[in-house]
């Protein structure tokens, strides 16, 4: 029961507990973004690394770190991205008159380094873990890019909660490519086939004679993916999803000395 459990608290764990630390980080002074930003650099460098050695590690062991190795690829791209370092060309809010594909085009320019970022930490992840054993790594940031593009095309197109209040001040011109509304043609689209695709892991992973390895590995991904789907479904339910990172929002009420601070280059 262990090697299904364990991965699974490790899992919620590190979802919840990174989640609130990115954005802890991001609402310090943005005087501290360099250090945070030169911090995950190393951490990336690291993480790239641990991915190399433990492409045919395949102990209980080697799936753990493999997939905190792509966690952490993972994390770089999102730091870089709130920190407001790799973002796209366009910062700037939506034209009111733009509409659909226009209207696509400009959100796409205000996400186009980040989405080149991906693909190359994409590649990157690809290169390092090929031919590999362990596919724990690889499958943790496919799941992760999957599902959050799946995310940002669904805002776009329009859902119930936007989560505005998770952006810094210094990406606000997003909301404008954002859109609220109680769901859209895609929602059931993504819900149904990650759900399906999480079903297959699980199975997979609960099959009968199956190694120590092979079922975290899979329980990692399926939980992984449960979770994506969870967010999913926050952004068209009524609920207060944002209270489970409040205490890594308080980084943002900052005094007046840090406030002066903030605003220095």
């Amino acid at each position: 029961m262990s090697q299904y459990l364990l991965p699974v608290l490790y899992t919620v764990f590190v979802w919840w507990f990174s989640t609130g630390v990115i954005l802890y980080l991001n609402g310090l002074p943005r005087w501290t973004y360099r250090w945070t930003m030169g911090a995950t650099t190393l951490l990336l460098a690291l993480a790239l690394l641990g991915l190399y050695a433990t492409r045919n590690d395949e102990r209980v062991t080697g799936a753990y770190l493999a997939f905190t190795c792509a966690l952490m690829v993972w994390a770089w791209q999102e730091v870089g991205f709130l920190l407001g370092y790799v973002t796209g060309p366009r910062r700037a809010p939506c034209p009111p008159d733009a509409r659909r594909w226009r209207r696509a085009g400009f959100a796409l320019q205000t996400l186009l380094h980040h989405e080149f970022a991906l693909i190359v930490l994409g590649m990157a992840v690809v290169a390092l873990t090929w031919n590999g054993s362990n596919p724990t790594g690889l499958m943790t940031f496919a799941i992760l890019w999957v599902m959050r593009l799946s995310a940002k095309l669904n805002v776009f197109l329009g859902v119930r909660n936007l989560n505005e209040d998770f952006l810094p001040t210094h990406l606000k011109y997003l909301q404008t490519y954002f859109t609220r509304k109680r769901m859209n043609w895609l929602f059931p689209v993504s819900v149904l086939v990650s759900t399906w695709l999480a079903v297959q892991f699980w199975q997979a992973a609960l099959a009968e004679g199956i190694g120590s390895f092979d079922a975290t590995a899979l329980t990692f991904a399926g939980t992984l993916l449960s979770l994506a789907i969870l967010e999913h479904w926050f952004m068209v339910l009524p609920l207060p999803s944002e209270a489970l990172w409040s205490w890594g929002r308080r980084s943002r009420e900052l005094s007046p000395v840090e406030v002066a601070r903030a605003d220095r280059p």
